[in-house]
């Protein structure tokens, strides 16, 4: 049963329903809530995953719209909606091909609100998926968060679980301002805790996910899961890790980074994104100019090879970060 259609509250629920469930609320509390992409309509099975299954039924193809193979329409049509007073939802199904319409994202749904004097906002969620796992190579699987966070005037959010997924997106949708909004495909189905409804998780806000004492481990999106199974690993040699998942990539909560960081000393950043000028650089940078002096050994950063994601399954293994670079990272730190 489609979650867009169902009542009761379920016991667990995956991100695929968690998505569909805000998504639906959204459109239940404004009319000018509207969702456009590629197959996302009934007649297409509401996109590759199902996330907007059940959608058109209930509101309507006028609200619920499948478009053609064109992420630049897909986005301008979005845009020029938001100006001019809807909410649009619109999907790119890969995150890897944000790169065709990255003008309009970048130069039109970003810059308004500076170019008009602050008198036009475009209050557009973008929501697209990614991450390696599935053996769909280089032009598939590829985190590209960094090129969002470096442009001012657009949100990055990469929810780690289905409850935050729920939350993070009812607070993009009602966001005057636009918000990219990072899934990750192999993690689309991993049950999790139902979220409450109608509770918006405020953007840029961290949450420390597990306490600790000894290093905080700083991550976001799927690879948050890893982390806390490192830290329930080293929790048994007396090791307290903490960790925090951004939620919010941009802008990240450099308050509570630095609260814990300044407890713990130590740090390690987590991504999935390459390692070279990722987002994990720019937070090393916060902790060693506000903390220079006070931790106990360099940061620490882990993330994906610098190199595309290998279609070779063997290779794309060794791509992505593991829980033991996570746990080497963590005791290189402790030394």
């Amino acid at each position: 049963m489609s979650t867009a259609t169902s009542t009761a509250k379920p016991n667990t629920l995956n991100t695929v329903q968690a998505v569909n469930m805000a998504l639906d609320e959204a459109m239940g509390l404004d009319p000018n809530v509207i969702v456009l992409g590629e197959d996302v309509a009934d007649e297409q099975e509401g996109g590759i995953a199902g996330v907007t299954k059940g959608l058109s039924t209930k509101y309507g193809k006028s609200r619920v719209r499948s478009t053609p193979i064109s992420e630049q329409a897909i986005i301008g049509a979005a845009i020029g909606a938001a100006i001019v007073g809807m909410r649009p939802v619109a999907e790119i199904m890969l995150m890897n091909f944000t790169t065709v319409c990255m003008d309009m994202i970048v130069n039109h749904a970003a810059k308004l609100r500076f170019m008009s004097g602050g008198q036009t906002h475009v209050p557009l969620t973008i929501r697209t998926m990614t991450g390696a796992g599935f053996g769909t190579g280089g032009q598939h699987s590829d985190y590209l968060e960094a090129w969002f966070a470096h442009t001012a005037g657009i949100k990055v959010v990469a929810p780690s679980c289905p409850a935050d997924a729920y939350g993070l997106m009812l607070s993009c949708v009602f966001d005057d301002d636009p918000c990219l909004f990072i899934e990750n495909m192999p993690a689309y189905w991993a049950p999790g805790a139902p979220p409450e409804k109608g509770v918006r998780i405020p953007l840029g806000k961290a949450n420390i996910v597990r306490s600790g004492g000894d290093v905080t481990v700083i991550g976001y999106s799927r690879i948050v899961s890893d982390c806390i199974a490192v830290a329930d690993k080293l929790a048994k040699e007396k090791i307290g890790v903490e960790v925090l998942d951004l939620r919010t990539v941009s802008p990240f909560d450099e308050e509570a980074i630095l609260n814990s960081v300044g407890k713990t000393r130590r740090a390690v950043i987590v991504h999935e994104a390459v390692t070279p000028f990722g987002v994990g650089a720019e937070i090393a940078t916060r902790i060693n100019k506000a903390l220079f002096g006070k931790l106990a050994a360099p940061v620490e950063r882990v993330g994906a090879s610098y190199c595309p994601v290998p279609f070779s399954k063997p290779l794309e293994t060794a791509f992505v970060p593991s829980q033991a670079q996570i746990e080497a990272a963590v005791r290189t730190v402790l030394k």
